[in-house]
């Protein structure tokens, strides 16, 4: 055999085993981003699911509080039917964090409430699923900038327009005040 033709045979299967190998890491960040959406989702179905249990325990206090616990059920609800982009979801979710944050505000006139058993394992099962969030966020944001550097930059940007990968979305909220956790102060 040829020289020639064997550094042509090795250089095409070289390339080859480039695409194969680019190929299966576009895959496995795909199902990673997936996984890591779907466990957002999951803590998020759970905060929709303590919500109701909280505003309903406020109720009982702070019956003239009336607007701001139907705005936080309607944020809420918002937020749990969102089904849009991360993007898009991330603006429910904002606005549904803001109205937790007026919640917990209501409740700092309330004594009594402040102390409730039930509204303070409500209240520390909220922050515990919260902090879940966050770290899923992350989690998911990482796999998206992985994904993103793999569609962008040169050469794998091509074959990620070859196979039609497209770079996700990050999944932020929309300012600093946003970011911070709910929490009531409980001293």
């Amino acid at each position: 055999m040829e020289p020639s033709l064997i550094a042509a045979l090795a250089a095409g299967l070289l390339l080859l085993v480039w695409l194969i190998a680019n190929y299966n890491r576009f895959v496995r960040l795909r199902n990673h981003i997936t996984e890591s959406w779907s466990n957002i989702d999951v803590e998020m179905k759970r905060r929709y699911e303590l919500i109701p249990n909280l505003v309903a325990i406020v109720k009982g206090f702070a019956q003239h509080e009336k607007a701001v616990l139907e705005k936080v059920v309607e944020l809420r609800n918002r937020a749990a039917a969102s089904r849009g982009s991360a993007a898009a979801q991330a603006v429910d979710e904002s606005a549904l964090m803001l109205g937790l944050k007026q919640l917990f505000v209501v409740v700092e006139n309330y004594p009594k409430l402040k102390s409730d058993a039930h509204f303070l394992a409500l209240q520390k099962e909220l922050a515990l699923t919260e902090d879940r969030i966050a770290a899923a966020r992350r989690f998911y944001n990482g796999n998206a900038r992985d994904m993103r550097q793999l569609c962008e930059m040169f050469p794998t940007s091509l074959l990620a327009g070859l196979f039609r990968f497209s770079a996700p979305t990050f999944f932020e909220l929309d300012s600093a005040a946003e970011r911070v956790v709910p929490r009531a102060g409980l001293d």
